[in-house]
C-alpha cells in the first residue's frame, strides 16, 4: 500500500529548511548503506550529527507529529530519526530492500522497519529522472511529488531511484516500526479509518460512525503490538 500524504511541510517550511540542506557538508551516501546496498548507491548523504540536518529532522517530526493522515496510515510505534540524500546529475540508487533492522546510534534503539517514506525537497521541474519507484505485487510505480509531500511505503518492497539527468534532487528518508506489523492488517485499519472519517464528515457522528468506531479500536486492540 502506498500512500501519499500531501503538505507535510508548507512553502514556507520547505524553503528554510532547503537553505538549511543546501548549506550542509554532505558526504558520500553508502554511510548508511547495507553490504548489497552499497553496491548499487551513488548519492550524498548528510551525517547523523550534521548540525543543519539535526535542525531539519526536528522539523519533520514535530509536523509527522500532528500529520492526521500520516498517523492513520502508519499508525507509528517508533520513528527511526529521519536522514538526508541528495543526488546530481549521474547519480541513482539502483534495486534494494531496506534493512529490516535499523539501530538508533544516540539511544541504542533498535526500529523493525515496517514502513518507508520519502519527503522531497526538490520540486518535480528542479530535477529530470530521479523518481522513486517502488515494486508491489501490483507492478511498478513512479512517484515523484511535490516538495513538503511525502510518499509512504512498506519497506519490504523492491524500489530504486532512477539515475538523476539534469539538476539535483534533494530529500529525507526514514523508517517506521508501526503498531501493527502486519501489513494486511495495517491496510484493512487504515481503510476503515478513512471511511469512518467520511461518515462522521457528511452525516456527523451517527449511530453507524459510533458503531464502526468501536470495530477499529477494538481491531486496533486486538492486533497492535505496544
Amino acid at each position: 500500500m502506498l500512500i501519499h500524504i500531501p503538505q507535510v511541510l508548507d512553502t514556507a517550511t520547505v524553503k528554510a529548511c532547503r537553505a538549511r540542506l543546501d548549506r550542509a557538508e554532505w558526504l558520500d551516501g553508502r554511510i548508511t548503506a547495507g553490504t548489497q546496498s552499497a553496491k548499487v548507491k551513488n548519492n550524498e548523504q548528510l551525517p547523523n550529527d550534521d548540525p543543519e540536518a539535526v535542525a531539519v529532522r526536528q522539523v519533520i517530526l514535530a509536523a509527522l507529529e500532528k500529520n492526521e493522515l500520516f498517523f492513520a496510515a502508519a499508525l507509528p510505534k517508533r520513528i527511526f530519526p529521519p536522514l538526508f540524500n541528495r543526488y546530481g546529475a549521474g547519480m541513482t540508487f539502483g534495486n534494494h530492500v531496506d534493512n529490516a533492522i535499523r539501530r538508533i546510534t544516540e539511544t541504542g534503539e533498535w526500529v523493525r522497519s515496517d514502513l518507508s517514506a520519502t519527503l522531497f525537497f526538490s520540486e518535480p521541474e528542479e530535477y529530470e529522472g530521479g523518481e522513486l519507484v517502488i515494486e508491489d505485487t501490483f507492478g511498478l510505480h513512479e512517484v515523484k511529488l511535490a516538495a513538503g509531500d511525502m510518499i509512504l511505503y512498506p519497506s519490504s518492497s523492491l524500489h530504486r531511484v532512477e539515475p538523476i539527468t539534469r539538476g539535483t534532487r534533494v530529500a529525507s528518508f526514514m523508517w517506521m516500526q508501526s503498531m501493527i506489523k502486519d501489513v494486511g492488517e495495517r491496510g484493512l485499519l487504515f481503510d476503515l479509518d478513512t471511511g469512518i472519517r467520511q461518515i462522521r464528515a457528511e452525516l456527523g457522528d451517527t449511530p453507524t460512525a459510533v458503531q464502526l468506531t468501536g470495530v477499529y479500536h477494538n481491531l486496533l486492540r486486538k492486533w497492535s503490538e505496544i
